[in-house]
């Protein structure tokens, strides 16, 4: 009798155990199959925590803007320098004693906005402290500078924490302003970018703000035969051999404060500025991108430039992030805790 009663027992306990186990993988599942802003991020996360982070952002951006034209085009690339390198998690915001920190690479050369993530986080930190991550005051502020420059608003999935590392090394692979497409490809591929998101963000990126002659004199000395001769002429008075290479000049030359799609027609018709945006119209596929964007025919729609910006901008600002116990909310966004 007690023997019989033992067997039942464990039978019951094994089959318990077996339930539990299969439920855990059931779970495991369903959130695997699930995206970055289903299973990580979500809409309105400071919502009860502290409900006026969003707004507190915009208004800082919303004032350095109207001080400076120039900081929309700074703070929409802050959060992708931001994203290629350890993930979305503010790692380039980190600064050391020393160079040694992301920010410091090749490839971040010209990236700025620091004191306006810092100015947002310092009021936040006052309201609502240990709350809100400064990786997402980047991706807020990035969004609100597109505002400010008459692009579209987007909603942003929140619930990012801060990474902790910082190091140069890190990012020895961001896409540069010379890269061929095919490496322009493989970098964003490596991301989970697709070409179309290619074509969008960098256009995006680039459709307000400007650049350094640094980055354009070699293509000029080399004759570069996709600029237009008579943008060549234009850029080589701006940009003079042997000339001032800080000099800045406008990326989007039509309209470099305000956000459009201009920047497309600029690249199909040989007045892209830099490289990288130029060798977007010599490759098939990413041709048949552009030209979707800017011609409608009887069997084609025109495609919207800045909806698909949009989506391409949250695909990317959920790259790698931290959630959950992974990371910290930093105290201040230029040191970890």
């Amino acid at each position: 009798m007690c023997r019989r009663i033992r067997e039942d027992m464990s039978i019951l306990l094994f089959g318990q155990k077996m339930i539990t186990v299969a439920l855990l993988l059931v779970s495991f599942s369903f959130y695997g199959q699930l995206g970055y802003s289903e299973a990580q991020l979500e809409f309105g996360f400071y919502s009860e925590t502290c409900p006026r982070a969003e707004s507190i952002v915009r208004d800082v951006v919303q004032q350095a803007v109207t001080n400076d034209p120039g900081k929309a085009a700074v703070l929409l690339r802050l959060q992708f320098h931001d994203c290629f390198v350890e993930g979305c998690d503010g790692s380039i915001l980190i600064k050391h004693d020393g160079k040694d920190d992301e920010r410091f690479a090749t490839g971040n050369a010209g990236v700025a906005g620091f004191d306006v993530i810092d100015e947002a986080k310092s009021e936040l930190e006052r309201l609502c402290p240990g709350v809100v991550s400064c990786a997402d005051i980047v991706a807020l502020a990035a969004r609100d500078a597109i505002v400010e420059a008459k692009g579209p608003f987007y909603e942003v999935p929140t619930g990012r924490r801060d990474g902790r590392i910082a190091n140069v090394g890190h990012a020895t692979n961001l896409p540069d302003v010379q890269d061929s497409i095919n490496s322009l490809k493989s970098k964003f591929r490596e991301k989970g970018l697709s070409d179309q998101d290619l074509v969008l963000l960098s256009a995006g990126a680039h459709t307000i703000g400007t650049t350094a002659c640094f980055f354009v004199i070699p293509r000029l000395d080399a004759q570069d035969p996709t600029i237009d001769p008579e943008f060549f002429q234009i850029l080589r008075s701006k940009c003079p051999r042997g000339g001032d290479v800080n000099v800045r000049i406008p990326l989007d030359w039509d309209s470099q404060f305000v956000f459009d799609d201009q920047i497309l027609r600029n690249i199909k018709n040989g007045r892209g500025v830099i490289l990288s945006d130029s060798v977007l119209y010599q490759d098939n596929n990413m041709k048949t991108i552009i030209d979707s964007y800017l011609e409608t025919n009887q069997s084609s729609i025109k495609a919207n430039f800045a909806a698909d910006f949009t989506k391409a901008m949250v695909k990317m600002g959920a790259i790698g992030v931290k959630i959950g116990v992974q990371g910290e909310i930093r105290r201040l966004c230029n040191a970890t805790n």
